[in-house]
């Protein structure tokens, strides 16, 4: 199963639904791991050290750094973009749907966009 890290701004409402209904979910928030504050590139460094996707709303900069990344040949476990206008019940699913039937590896250096319709 995929991993996560929510990003510092990410909706702490879709984290805590995504436990409730996954309560093994692999799911990491950047603030509990010591990296509040922390610019857009460390954060992407760190989750590629740690191999997990990183769950953002941040259209502009963190999907920036993402392609950048990509471009300069540097891993990354992939991004999932969520946009903030999603209801908080499509993204649980739609991150839900990715975490269980995306194979390790499938995000590799992708930023995807949700939500998937």
């Amino acid at each position: 199963m995929l991993r996560f890290a929510a990003d510092e701004n990410f909706n702490n409402d879709i984290v805590r639904g995504l436990l409730r209904r996954k309560p093994d979910l692999d799911i990491v928030r950047i603030q509990d791991v010591g990296l509040s504050g922390a610019d857009d590139p460390k954060v992407l460094e760190w989750a590629a050290q740690e191999g997990r996707i990183l769950l953002t709303h941040d259209v502009i900069t963190i999907t920036r750094y993402a392609y950048e990344r990509g471009r300069a040949g540097k891993s990354m476990h992939g991004v999932f973009e969520v946009s903030r206008s999603v209801p908080l019940s499509v993204a649980i699913e739609d991150i839900l749907l990715l975490a269980e039937c995306s194979e390790e590896g499938e995000w590799e250096g992708q930023v995807l966009y949700l939500p998937l319709r």
